[in-house]
């Protein structure tokens, strides 16, 4: 019979959400209230961005981004720009497990909050709602990692 092992609870493996909120928001539109006479479908960009910040011995601070510009034309119907952070608890874990809890679990569990912001914004400003679509944060971290290792391979 294999002898099993225990780690002191000291040791044991810590990820706890200490707390999830918005951090940032706005909301612009520049060329109201002529614009929202346009007939024409709006273009939309949108763009994201995951960082991560150590606040203490084992506290992190994660922030997905996200911002949504329409235009018609080259005219600005609406921009919002959010940033959703959690505040999470790490501790105990290995080092190379660390970034992609960081940068693939933490973003996951942010990335609702700030797709209903986002959403939420849009509604009050009186447009359709944009939805934000799934995101595959393990994806978006990989392709990072690579651009950060070609640059520091140049």
């Amino acid at each position: 019979m294999a002898e099993v092992q225990s780690i002191p609870a000291d040791q044991a493996p810590v990820f706890l959400i200490q707390r999830v909120y918005l951090k940032e928001a706005s909301l612009e539109q520049p060329n109201s209230p002529a614009i929202l006479l346009e007939q024409q479908q709006p273009s939309v960009d949108i763009q994201l961005a995951v960082e991560s910040t150590p606040v203490a011995e084992g506290i992190y601070e994660v922030c997905v981004a996200a911002t949504v510009l329409t235009k018609i034309a080259d005219k600005t119907v609406f921009l919002v720009e959010c940033k959703q952070g959690g505040i999470f608890e790490i501790r105990n874990m290995p080092e190379d497990q660390l970034g992609p809890i960081l940068g693939i679990a933490c973003p996951q569990i942010v990335y609702p909050y700030l797709r209903g912001n986002v959403a939420d914004h849009i509604t009050r400003a009186g447009f359709p709602p944009v939805h934000l679509a799934e995101i595959n944060f393990q994806a978006m971290y990989e392709q990072q990692l690579a651009q950060q290792q070609g640059q520091v391979a140049q």
